[in-house]
């Protein structure tokens, strides 16, 4: 005889799609931007030749060494350019972020 416990990790979601009063998901509920800096700035790049996990981590790396750069954001694309977003305060200078590429193995996209 199969005796089961509840754990109580499991929810009801109701029939609309969204979670119950009080569930504590966070589901539904506005997200949060962080506030940035007034001299902030985001480059949005196009590197090529990324293909896995440790790319990601290798381009992020040499980017976040850059003085200024604040958050690295990488949407990797097998076989194609993968997008990279870079914000950034004060002035990171293109052929900054292009040598930091470089360095990691990659290249931006023409």
């Amino acid at each position: 005889m199969e005796q089961r416990i509840d754990l109580g990790l499991t929810a009801s979601t109701p029939a609309a799609g969204g979670c119950g009063d009080g569930c504590g998901c966070g589901h539904g509920a506005a997200a949060s931007t962080p506030s940035r800096p007034a001299n902030s700035s985001t480059d949005v790049l196009l590197v090529e030749g990324m293909t896995c996990a440790h790319c990601v981590r290798a381009v992020t790396e040499e980017l976040n060494a850059l003085d200024g750069v604040e958050v690295v954001d990488i949407d990797l694309r097998v076989g194609e350019a993968s997008v990279v977003r870079v914000a950034s305060t004060g002035a990171v200078g293109e052929s900054e972020i292009a040598a930091a590429i470089d360095e990691a193995g990659y290249s931006l996209s023409r």
